[in-house]
């Protein structure tokens, strides 16, 4: 039995859990959190558009804050309002339909508490089968395309290595970068906000590392629809338009028209080309905030783009475009193009 001294003892832990719609793991997820070890642990759950009585139920248990914000914020917003109530030396992001283990907390604190590390990100396991990967940190892609890293592989590895992105899914970091970063821009509402994150802290020559042995059993679905589409692309490309430098954009100008155009038939074929254009018109009609999102984000790099690009893949995978008919050219072709301006960047 854990001593009220030895409670105060421990690290410091708020986890910010989104509540949106039925999710049949919410109260075990809390519960779970909540029942960490090696780590004082609370939860900030934000009623993202919760249609059960969840949010009311886990009210009572102590430890857990309810943030109510009238409307569903999407994963961004949310999280932010999650963190504005979050009192932990720590802020964890986690997922509503994952499961941590006894000791995810602690280990992922262990690590972000380490000299030069920004984020700690867990091993994502597949409820399915929790010995396999959903996400051992994602991949990015030098024109913006991002996806689940090592999907269906087993874990074999032990020691944390670094990763260009931890997933949102299950994320840890000193609540005081966070601050410093200013949390999520809104605007991403869902998708990409995580890599965004991530990518910003390398940018200012701190590290995100995976942490094998932290381990959030996950709930996942992978589910196609217009407006995800919608999300990915338009989300993307303000990724891009905000983080590379002109010099790298410039560069890989003739890839990333090349994308754009190969996109457009691609969309049209698997039905979400309203979605595709929908997400061009969104970005025209929010230049003004693209511009000052980008001013912001430039000041803050302390790292030179030619290293943390280093950093980024030049290989797609059919995760992320299921068309292996196209992937492999396209991977030779980037890989031959990225291998001659890379050193200009």
């Amino acid at each position: 039995m854990t001593t009220n001294r030895e409670s105060d003892a421990l690290p410091r832990v708020s986890a910010i859990v989104l509540a949106w719609q039925a999710e049949p793991w919410l109260r075990r997820g809390v519960e779970a959190l909540l029942a960490s070890e090696k780590a004082a642990v609370d939860v900030v759950l934000v009623d993202n558009g919760c249609t059960t009585d969840d949010v009311e139920v886990l009210e009572k248990l102590p430890g857990v804050t309810v943030v109510r914000p009238g409307e569903n914020l999407g994963f961004a917003g949310g999280c932010n309002a999650g963190a504005m109530a979050a009192t932990g030396e720590y802020i964890a992001l986690v997922n509503g339909d994952a499961i941590v283990e006894p000791n995810t907390m602690a280990r992922l604190v262990e690590e972000a508490a380490r000299p030069g590390i920004g984020i700690a990100g867990a091993s994502i396991r597949l409820a399915d089968d929790p010995r396999l990967i959903n996400s051992a940190g994602n991949p990015v892609h030098v024109l913006g395309l991002s996806w689940a890293g090592r999907l269906g592989e087993p874990e074999e590895g032990t020691e944390p290595v670094d990763v260009v992105t931890a997933s949102g899914a299950c994320l840890l970091m000193r609540r005081s970068l966070w601050v410093e970063l200013g949390g999520f821009d809104v605007e991403y509402f869902a998708y990409h906000e995580d890599t965004e994150l991530s990518i910003r802290t390398w940018r200012r020559g701190l590290r995100v590392v995976y942490v094998p042995d932290a381990v959030a059993v996950h709930r996942y679905e992978f589910s196609r629809n217009e407006f995800k589409f919608y999300m990915i692309e338009r989300n993307r490309l303000m990724f891009l338009a905000t983080l590379w430098g002109w010099r790298a954009l410039l560069l890989l100008s003739p890839a990333l028209l090349s994308l754009e155009l190969g996109m457009v038939p691609l969309a049209a074929k698997q039905g979400w080309l309203r979605a595709k254009l929908r997400s061009w018109r969104w970005l025209i009609g929010h230049a003004g905030h693209i511009r000052r999102r980008r001013r912001l984000l430039q000041a803050e790099r302390v790292v030179p783009d030619r290293q943390w690009m280093a950093l980024l893949t030049d290989q797609l995978s059919t995760s992320a475009i299921e068309l292996p008919g196209v992937v492999t050219p396209l991977n030779a072709v980037m890989r031959a193009y990225w291998r001659l301006v890379r050193p200009l960047v």
